[in-house]
């Protein structure tokens, strides 16, 4: 359990990544379950989740961290540099590796079985980067925010992640996202819906 967090960016920021981990481990279990039964997984669930992933995480998400906070923590913390180089590189192959994940998805489902290891296994490796790239920053960046921002920092960073309005979170989601996040909640397991636990 993190410490108390008195600013909005990062209470949005670590809420976002337990939704996002929850959203992964999800996408893990209901491969899982569909290679233990021997029957193909939800594909229709699964794109949905993917398109989740790249319509919030990486569009909205990751856009603030790399436009608003790493460049005033690269200014206030000059030592984080290798730090704050590396999540922007991941980054930027978050958003290749969401699409070849699509890609793969779909081989599988088109293909059939002979695609479904590369599937699984290429979901896997996302899972493990994305689980280690919020770990990063959540032992090293959110701290050292924590440490160097003042208060103008906050007031700015605050405004602007206060907008993030992701529906695993809590929020309402938009009219036009609604679709998207009930076939998520009805479909998806536990931690994200309300599934079929397989």
């Amino acid at each position: 359990m993190l410490p108390a967090m008195p600013h909005t960016t990062l209470q949005v920021l670590h809420d976002e990544h337990q939704a996002l981990a929850a959203m992964l481990r999800s996408m893990s279990m209901l491969l899982s379950a569909a290679h233990r039964e021997a029957r193909p997984p939800p594909f229709d669930v699964l794109r949905a989740m993917l398109f989740y992933l790249d319509e919030f995480p990486e569009r909205l998400h990751h856009r603030k961290e790399s436009e608003l906070l790493f460049p005033k923590l690269r200014e206030r913390s000059p030592g984080l540099a290798p730090v704050l180089d590396r999540l922007e590189r991941e980054h930027a192959a978050g958003e290749l590796m969401i699409r070849d994940l699509g890609h793969t998805l779909l081989a599988y489902e088109v293909m059939g079985e002979s695609r479904r290891e590369a599937c699984e296994r290429a979901v896997q490796r996302y899972i493990a980067f994305y689980l280690d790239h919020m770990f990063v920053e959540e032992e090293q960046i959110l701290p050292a925010a924590r440490q160097h921002l003042g208060a103008d920092d906050w007031a700015e960073l605050d405004a602007a992640f206060a907008a993030n309005r992701d529906p695993l979170t809590g929020h309402e989601p938009a009219d036009e996202y609604r679709p998207l996040f009930n076939k998520i909640l009805m479909s998806a397991p536990a931690p994200v819906g309300l599934g079929p636990a397989r």
